[in-house]
């Protein structure tokens, strides 16, 4: 590895940055450990790392994975990003319940803060956007494709009140659920 490319990558293991995880794994000469480049752990001197473009490599040239970072864990997906799809998962089959970010934490046995923080950081967004977005494209699903009554595609996707549906829909849109369906409808 060139040196300019060598300390790019020794600068984001510094940081922490993602910019490269998945893409080098850092082997610690000294422990003989391999972990993703946002390892939380003591950051090793830059001549004590080696980097490798696989996981497999690093594990051939006698690495072990590290125990925090979990390298052989969720492919080329770091742990934040498989504990975001985690939660995607569990909004996506359970929309229409009432989920608040307690209980998401509480099913990943983690705290809520750490969890909001970490689905913002990986998404950009909250999981409570995330559960209107999911909603929101159920709603319009069966606004379109079925001839339920607005109150229940309202409770459907988590709305016991018909009124709170239609006022959340209307923002959400532009449109009234009505509205939107007469237009879906019309096109098609």
């Amino acid at each position: 590895m060139e040196q300019q490319l060598f300390n790019r990558v020794y600068e984001s293991v510094v940081k922490r940055e993602p910019t490269y995880d998945g893409v080098y794994y850092t082997g610690v000469k000294t422990t003989k450990i391999v972990c993703r480049p946002t390892c939380r752990a003591k950051t090793p001197l830059a001549g004590n790392v080696t980097f490798y473009d696989s996981l497999e490599g690093a594990l051939h040239a006698g690495f072990r994975p590290c125990k925090r970072c979990k390298p052989e864990e969720n492919g080329p997906l770091r742990p934040d990003a498989a504990l975001a799809a985690q939660v995607d998962a569990i909004i996506e089959k359970k929309y229409s319940d009432k989920l608040t970010l307690s209980m998401l934490a509480a099913s990943l046995a983690i705290s809520p803060y750490h969890l909001q923080r970490v689905y913002k950081q990986v998404t950009g967004y909250s999981p409570a956007e995330k559960t209107e977005r999911v909603r929101l494209k159920h709603a319009q699903k069966l606004l379109v494709e079925t001839d339920e009554a607005v109150a229940e595609v309202g409770a459907a996707v988590g709305y016991s009140s018909p009124s709170h549906f239609t006022s959340w829909f209307c923002r959400r849109t532009g449109l009234s659920p009505t509205e939107y369906r007469n237009g879906q409808r019309s096109l098609l």
